[in-house]
């Protein structure tokens, strides 16, 4: 079993990265112009019921311009890579591979349906709201050209307590991972602004064919996807590799 994995791991760090000059993954009935930002959101300070000891920034709300960089790392570090923005819970989120937090209108139109009212741009907590690119069908190490600034996809976004108090649907978070629609993280690779309607360019893409909501099932409900996963291991942080290794000997493919 170990030398079936090293072998693996071994073609993983060498997985080629091909520059595309079209995006896709356009969502059906989605708009024929080219994918580009809807929305872009930041937080201010907010109580946070679930945690009346700490605010949240979960609560985020459009503004006409964001400045996005890479914060540093998530103890120490900036938190947020979006000037103005706050995040609460500084453990478990924020640093560079969760400077930025991208999700597809489209998503928020399905959990509108899902809970029965209305969803504004910024509900998921995303900086980002993006039309016309599924956010959770990214491939994991791709490189968006975003207005100024150069973005990498990193890991989804996985639901908390916080996440539910917030949607105030009893068991949210078990629905929401079953659903998959997870948006994505980004690091940020060059600073830079972002306003409404800049275009996304999907501009090189790894041909491990790993997707953000393959990653996300994989590190939630279905582990048995962590030994296919780890493809992409040359472009996961260090504790999604960690932990799909650990799935991977208690699930093996």
């Amino acid at each position: 079993m170990a030398s079936v994995g090293r072998g693996r791991r071994a073609v993983a760090r060498s997985a080629s990265v091909v520059a595309v000059t079209s995006p896709a993954r356009v969502p059906a009935g989605g708009p024929t112009h080219g994918p580009r930002v809807l929305s872009v959101n930041v937080a201010s300070p907010r109580p946070n019921p679930h945690s009346p000891q700490h605010a949240t920034g979960i609560d985020k709300r459009p503004v006409e311009r964001i400045d996005v960089f890479a914060p540093g790392p998530r103890s120490g570090g900036a938190g947020s890579g979006v000037g103005g923005d706050f995040i609460g819970d500084r453990r478990h989120h924020g640093g560079d591979a969760q400077a930025v937090y991208a999700v597809s209108r489209a998503d928020l139109d399905h959990y509108q349906a899902v809970l029965g009212r209305e969803l504004t741009s910024g509900w998921m907590g995303e900086n980002l709201t993006l039309d016309g690119l599924a956010a959770e069908q990214a491939i994991v190490g791709e490189r968006w050209l975003v207005g100024t600034a150069e973005l990498q996809v990193t890991c989804p976004r996985i639901p908390c307590s916080t996440f539910q108090d917030w949607a105030g649907r009893s068991g949210w978070v078990r629905e929401f991972t079953a659903i998959g629609r997870c948006g994505t993280y980004l690091s940020v690779l060059r600073p830079g602004e972002i306003r409404p309607g800049d275009a996304v360019d999907v501009v090189a893409v790894p041909e491990h064919g790993i997707t953000i909501q393959d990653l996300f099932w994989a590190l939630t409900i279905r582990p048995e996807l962590a030994g296919r996963v780890l493809a992409a291991e040359r472009f996961l942080t260090d504790a999604d590799r960690g932990r799909l290794e650990r799935r991977e000997v208690v699930h093996p493919t």
